[in-house]
């Protein structure tokens, strides 16, 4: 099976092209090519399909097999992907995700995508929807004990839950003692993806992740739009954030008369390769 090793920002999967390749298991698949002493090495797989309402499908797969709904990162490379294996020639794509079909304009520089500004959609605020078991039609600085510890923390949906709680100093915690006990929280019914921001001035934060089902990660483009609202939802910043995550720069804004969030970041290529499935 011919595969193709990308990231964003650090955030990285395995892109198959299911055009071209069939894929009987995907979740066992993901196990076993994400390990990263005995495997490729990733945060998951991302299958490329055809659509019956956009130009691609994507379907991905976090590193231990479940099965993610979106993926901000992940969507810029496959834009690239799609655009620089012409599948599509165009530079603005339409691909269909489990959270509905996302608009990208990809910025082509030599024939080649270099970084892609992705329409997102409308954050979704509602507790019942995003899931997560707070009262109420918003979660927004609200009290939540973890581990003994309280923290205030604001939920959005981006197609996937997110938790947002600021912190004081991201590079000084302690991810792995604290990250699971989030993500599996009981009043996450589906689980969560959690986001730990410094404020660093009205326009720029510094962002670490841990992701339900892959982690502490280098970045996460769901994530890093979360977060943008949960800054505004909370008067913390304006509606135009950068992002700074341990593996790059991601900008974030909210337009909140069209309720649009926007993401641009870059999207490359690692390597080609094939295995054995």
């Amino acid at each position: 099976m011919r595969f193709t090793k990308m990231q964003g920002i650090g955030n990285d999967y395995i892109y198959i092209n299911c055009f071209e390749e069939k894929v009987p298991d995907p979740a066992a698949l993901s196990i076993r090519l994400s390990d990263r002493h005995f495997g490729i090495g990733s945060d998951g797989i991302i299958l490329i399909k055809p659509s019956r309402q956009a130009d691609c499908e994507m379907d991905i797969y976090n590193a231990d097999g479940s099965r993610a709904m979106m993926c901000g990162n992940g969507i810029r490379c496959v834009g690239k992907y799609v655009y620089d294996h012409g599948i599509c020639k165009k530079d603005v794509l339409r691909v269909d995700t489990q959270s509905g079909v996302k608009t990208l304009y990809l910025n082509v520089q030599n024939g080649t995508v270099q970084s892609v500004r992705v329409n997102m959609g409308a954050p979704i605020l509602n507790p019942a929807q995003i899931p997560a078991d707070f009262p109420g039609d918003r979660a927004v600085n609200v009290p939540l004990l973890v581990n003994g510890k309280e923290y205030h923390v604001t939920c959005v949906s981006m197609g996937n839950p997110h938790c947002v709680t600021f912190v004081k100093d991201v590079a000084a915690l302690d991810l792995a003692a604290i990250g699971p006990s989030f993500e599996r929280h009981p009043v996450f019914p589906q689980r969560v993806n959690t986001e730990f921001v410094e404020v660093l001035s009205d326009h720029e934060v510094n962002m670490r992740v841990w992701e339900r089902g892959s982690g502490e990660t280098w970045a996460c483009g769901t994530g890093a739009c979360a977060s943008a609202v949960a800054c505004i939802l909370n008067g913390i910043t304006c509606h135009s954030v950068l992002l700074h995550l341990r593996g790059g720069d991601l900008q974030v804004s909210w337009d909140e008369k069209e309720n649009t969030v926007w993401m641009e970041g870059p999207a490359v290529t690692v390597f080609d390769g094939e295995i054995e499935i």
